[in-house]
């Protein structure tokens, strides 16, 4: 029964460090022998980072980071409480969501326990060298209301998702199936369960959406609180789930912790990839994922990609049509079995006003051919990680550089006393712009502190 032991992922795993080598196993562990390195388990699940002992280290900041809002948030709260004037359902709405935000510390802090145990201190400089990090922008609560949607009320919305797969797949047999960016994993549990599959790896980097996983997984049960982005009622505020899976999924469902920029599989040993909302939101062109992923299927192995493809790049020439995308895949190798668009409801909880439809588009799409295997990624530049070469003096370092320097001057001159006309009169006499300038400059900027400084930063 699930989880599966280490050793079962032998035959599908290579090390993400050097990203060829074989992985062996040792007392629960498994361990690159090229590169020395042991790669933990946490909560028996390997954790496949090119730098395990840094990425364990920094989601734990991270979630003392979240612990430490929630405490903030409630302590806010319980401020305001404090206030003769409110209104008798105002208090009981801020009472509740104060309780629920102190209960739902202490549920994380549980959930997540196996994260703060195997962790350990690594200086980022091992990340700088391996050219690996986190993204800045994903927290333990990334993605939090995914997991009510997976497992407690989004039947509609979870169906409507396996019935497009099912569709581009044509019933198909999936065998054996790798679906980086699960999230919190009811998508990789369906597929497992109702398309043929012999065994589906579930990879995904963020401890709380995979601990949850593990627990849905193994038919247990657990509570945590929906906090719905606008509530329906006073009481939808803060809604205690209850989170299960329909039933314990089947033999050969296992879960891996990983980054999809660095997937820690073997070359050609897969006959499925799946690709749930993921190839429009991760920091690589599409081109370059098309060619990582054709690397890890075997030949007619298949590519199954599901999502809205709403690419969000800084480089507009990244951010690709469906057009573009068909031809990227040709020319990667593949060739397309099917291809389909379709509008399914997303996110629309039942305590939430706010919900939304989206347009999704699937293909499924064969492995003809080997291609060049794309370079190792690096999400930071040579001049970066070495120190040797010159740092560049973009046109965005020089705006950045200009900005910095004035709202540095502007919060030097905060004293209690100077006015906005004041630290523009300074600004001028420092010949750093006119006064013209400088008046809305320094409102816009002590504007953005202020509305900094009152806003609530939510679960």
């Amino acid at each position: 029964m699930f989880p599966i032991k280490p050793s079962e992922y032998l035959t599908f795993t290579a090390c993400p460090r050097c990203d060829k080598s074989p992985l062996t196993e040792k007392n629960g562990q498994l361990r690159c022998a090229a590169c020395k390195v042991d790669f933990p388990a946490v909560a028996g699940m390997p954790w496949l980072f090119a730098e395990p002992d840094a990425s364990l280290g920094e989601w734990r900041n991270r979630l003392h980071f979240a612990l430490r809002q929630l405490a903030n948030q409630s302590q806010r709260i319980r401020s305001e409480l404090e206030d003769d004037g409110l209104a008798q359902l105002t208090r009981e709405r801020l009472n509740l969501l104060a309780n629920a935000y102190d209960k739902h510390r202490n549920k994380l802090r549980e959930l997540l326990s196996p994260v703060d145990v195997h962790s350990s201190a690594t200086s980022f400089e091992s990340y700088l060298a391996l050219r690996t990090r986190l993204p800045v922008d994903q927290g333990i609560a990334t993605y939090y209301a995914n997991i009510h949607r997976d497992w407690a009320w989004g039947d509609v919305e979870n169906g409507a998702a396996l019935e497009i797969i099912r569709e581009v797949a044509d019933d198909l047999p999936l065998g054996s199936t790798f679906i980086p960016g699960a999230g919190a994993g009811r998508l990789a549990y369906d597929i497992h369960m109702h398309c043929d599959t012999t065994l589906t790896l579930a990879m995904d980097f963020n401890p709380l959406l995979m601990l949850l996983a593990q627990k849905m997984f193994a038919g247990d049960e657990a509570e945590l609180y929906e906090f719905p982005l606008a509530p329906t009622t006073l009481n939808d505020v803060a809604v205690l789930r209850n989170l299960r899976a329909p039933a314990a999924a089947r033999d050969g469902l296992a879960l891996l912790f990983g980054d999809a920029l660095r997937p820690p599989l073997a070359p050609g040993t897969l006959d499925t990839v799946v690709t749930p909302w993921l190839v429009d939101v991760i920091d690589e062109d599409f081109q370059v994922q098309a060619r990582r992923i054709n690397r890890l299927l075997k030949p007619g192995g298949r590519w199954i990609n599901f999502g809205s493809l709403a690419f969000d790049q800084p480089q507009k020439a990244r951010c690709y049509s469906t057009d573009e995308v068909l031809v990227f895949i040709a020319e990667s190798g593949f060739e397309i079995d099917k291809n389909t668009s379709k509008t399914i409801p997303y996110m629309c909880s039942p305590a939430s006003r706010h919900g939304r439809q989206e347009s999704v588009f699937a293909f499924s799409a064969s492995k003809k051919a080997n291609v060049e295997a794309p370079i190792r990624h690096k999400s930071l530049p040579d001049w970066l990680v070495t120190g040797q070469a010159a740092v560049p003096l973009t046109q965005s370092f020089r705006s950045q550089a200009m900005t910095t320097q004035i709202y540095s001057y502007v919060m030097s001159m905060i004293d209690g006393r100077r006015t906005i006309n004041d630290m523009a009169k300074i600004l001028e006499q420092q010949k750093l712009m006119t006064r013209k300038e400088a008046l809305p400059a320094v409102r816009g900027f002590l504007t953005r502190m202020y509305d900094d400084s009152q806003r609530k930063s939510g679960f």
